[in-house]
């Protein structure tokens, strides 16, 4: 036998005993240890959820015991199902709760029992946003009212008033007889706060008007009248806002005061983040154009601005309100679900009801697979440290319209150029001093608004060393902080900039536009006297003569500039007050992105050596410091490696979600300061051959399908 022969064999030896022994390692590790009985349940983060958001028709046809079958069968170790609020899934003997007329007696408890039995947790669902119309009919001052006098009302159930008697006092004593009733493990919180929409029909219907709304609000305020409409610029609207927040952080307080009272055991659940244990959010596709980054979007956001809160973001099935029937595609599904175990929360899917009969199971086999893999895998989920050195702020926890465009576009330039990034909702930058401190760059996408103590906390940061990038209309109503960080006097902050253009004439900055000397422009392009800046870049070329070919030009220099870079000690920091992430969001030109790749490579070089890799742009690569998440590791704090987290997005469009295309030979270069013992796929279930020198790291990943998920051991 020749050496290279015996070699070969070697390491097929060393690949077969290698993926046995991390076989073992993880089924010692489900099956052996035990988290500690004074642990709460949910704390692992370890929750493969499945909602049954039952129908009211399907409480009279849905089996336990089938129920049970399914839930294992899908890998579920959490089920949310109705309770109680809108309508009561159980024998309720409140006369002020609306009973399902479908109910079956022995329906919840008979669930809970059995989901128990094979160690199953069941967190029960409440809605208190409405009530049955026989309920409004005996109280309809426990009712929205709109300043018109308007309802909202869906079909038989009519919207409630956060500040009237049925959720201050009736709601409590709902979820209280519930758990007087049943040993269920959580509460979830469906729909909580202030309802002014009616979602189910897209529309707006104003501040609420209720008689118990204005009495509180004036006993806040100390005598104000409660606004009619929402403005910003008004001090009685901000007074109001203030009320809105004050008024839902008491009821919080107040429900967790209960629900610990009866068990400290008992998860509280929703969308909130005040005196709940896991906080929910969902990824749903109701808009063009869609963002198949959305549950990276979510958890990041999450996990990164409430690092003590146990993050479930859930996968909506359905299509739209108006749609319920039809589950959006697999393959959406599958990304979703991936993105929530590579940035740090479980899994979760919500369906329409009861799983058996179901209207479109398409999805069922993705969620088997990729719950199955998590099962199989759990030490390597859900105890992750960031490798991020730049942080993206978030226009809070649901960003919309314009800001929310401009945020989605600066991420999709970061994801597809491979550059680590976390989230951080910008409520949360003075609640997280320190953790902002550590980072190298931060981005404020169209950051309007921030407090003052956020305000000092940035300030700090710039002058500790961490550089800015700030675009569009951040910080515009605070014109001495915007004039102090970055240099930049506000002449026109909504300057329509159709028809104008760019000049990246500075090559040494604008090293990616060798070819181009004019960059067309189109949404906002602020203008700003950068005079005070300490360098300014792209001057603004004007709008030209309109026309057919033969007239054309004129693009002349206005005497504005798109950029301008402020010198601190220690740091820099960059205003771009153009809608750059906005334009690249819908548009997807890549000369917008390279305007914010070639800023980072001038302030911050540093940002892109952590991953190299010829991975093509749809291949979303997520890299986390990680430590095993079992009970033997509960109180380390060191990680034991690295996972690279490797989501194929190929099959993305922009329209449709089609099976990811294959990839083949991606290499990686990864920063890491010791040798790694051992490199392994998940998905493979074998080892990778790899070299570290220099403290870099480099192998190869063969084939990539839907997934990879690589672990770097210590």
């Amino acid at each position: 036998m020749n050496y290279r022969c015996c070699t070969f064999l070697l390491f097929l030896l060393f690949c077969f005993s290698t993926s046995i022994a991390q076989k073992q390692a993880v089924s010692s590790a489900q099956s052996q240890d035990k988290w500690p009985a004074s642990l709460s349940w949910w704390k692992p983060n370890n929750l493969r959820v499945i909602q049954t958001n039952l129908p009211a028709y399907e409480a009279a046809t849905l089996h336990p015991d089938s129920l049970l079958k399914d839930l294992t069968d899908f890998s579920a170790n959490t089920l949310i199902i109705n309770a109680g609020g809108i309508m009561a899934f159980y024998p309720t003997k409140l006369d002020f709760q609306y009973i399902n007329p479908y109910m079956k007696p022995s329906m919840l408890g008979d669930v809970i029992k059995k989901c128990h039995q094979q160690g199953i947790r069941v967190m029960v669902r409440f809605d208190f946003s409405r009530v049955h119309e026989s309920i409004f009919k005996q109280h309809p001052d426990w009712c929205y009212i709109s300043p018109k006098g308007e309802r909202i009302i869906n079909t038989d159930m009519y919207v409630v008033s956060i500040n009237a008697p049925y959720v201050q006092d009736r709601a409590f004593r709902i979820i209280e007889e519930v758990i007087d009733l049943y040993p269920v493990d959580g509460i979830f919180l469906n729909m909580p706060g202030y309802q002014v929409n009616n979602p189910y029909e897209g529309k707006y219907h104003g501040i609420d008007q209720n008689d118990y709304d204005k009495k509180r609000f004036a006993e806040y305020s100390k005598g104000l009248a409660l606004p009619v409409e929402e403005n910003k610029a008004d001090p009685v609207f901000q007074k109001y806002q203030e009320f809105k927040k004050y008024t839902t952080s008491d009821w919080s307080q107040r429900l967790h005061k209960l629900v610990k009272s009866k068990n400290p055991q008992i998860a509280i659940c929703t969308y909130m983040d005040q005196y709940v244990d896991i906080i929910r959010h969902e990824s749903q596709t109701n808009s063009l154009p869609y963002w198949p980054y959305m549950s990276s979007d979510n958890v990041s956001n999450a996990v990164n601005s409430y690092p003590e809160h146990v993050i479930s973001n859930a996968s909506i099935q359905q299509i739209s309100f108006q749609s319920r029937y039809n589950a959006v595609e697999p393959e959406e599904t599958a990304i979703r679900l991936y993105e929530n175990m590579a940035n740090g929360s479980g899994l979760d899917v919500s369906l329409m009801g009861d799983l058996r009969g179901y209207e479109d199971e398409r999805n069922f086999e993705v969620i088997k697979k990729v719950y199955a893999l998590h099962k199989k895998n759990e030490p390597y989920f859900g105890k992750y440290i960031s490798v991020a050195n730049i942080a993206v702020i978030a226009p809070g926890t649901w960003p919309s319209g314009e800001a929310m465009q401009e945020y989605r576009g600066i991420q999709l330039m970061l994801k597809e150029a491979h550059i680590p990034f976390d989230i951080i909702e910008d409520a949360q930058i003075g609640n997280l001093p320190e953790k902002i401190k550590q980072y190298k760059l931060l981005v404020l996408p169209e950051i309007t608004y921030l407090n003052d103590k956020s305000i000092q906390v940035l300030k700090q940061a710039s002058q500790q060393g961490t550089h800015l990038i700030a675009t569009n209309r951040t910080l515009f109503n605070d014109e001495k902080v915007l004039f102090e960080l970055f240099g930049a006097k506000i002449i026109n902050k909504d300057h329509e900039g159709s028809g104008f253009y760019l000049n990246p004439e500075n090559k040494e900055v604008f090293k990616r536009f060798d070819k181009q000397k004019m960059l067309f422009w189109k949404f906002n392009l602020g203008l700003y006297d950068l005079s005070a800046a300490d360098s300014r870049f792209l001057p603004i070329l004007t709008k030209g003569r309109p026309g057919p070919p033969e007239i054309i030009g004129g693009h002349d220099p206005s005497g504005y500039y798109a950029m301008g870079v402020k010198n601190h000690n220690q740091s820099k920091s960059v205003i771009l007050p153009i809608n750059l992430g906005k334009l690249y969001y819908l548009h997807g030109y890549e000369q917008h992105k390279n305007i914010l790749l070639d800023v980072i490579d001038h302030i911050f070089p540093e940002a892109t050596q952590l991953i190299q890799t010829n991975a093509p742009a749809r291949v979303e690569v997520i890299l986390q410091k990680y430590i095993k998440n079992t009970p033997k590791k509960l109180l380390k704090k060191s990680e034991d490696g690295m996972i690279l987290h490797l989501i194929n997005l190929t099959g993305f469009s922009g329209n449709t979600y089609f099976e990811p295309l294959p990839v083949n030979n991606l290499t990686f270069r990864i920063r890491s300061d010791i040798r790694p013992s051992k490199l392994f796929s998940m998905v493979a279930e074998r080892p990778l051959v790899f070299t570290w020198k220099d403290g870099f790291l480099e192998f190869t990943v063969n084939t990539l399908g839907a997934y990879e998920g690589i672990v770097i051991d210590k």
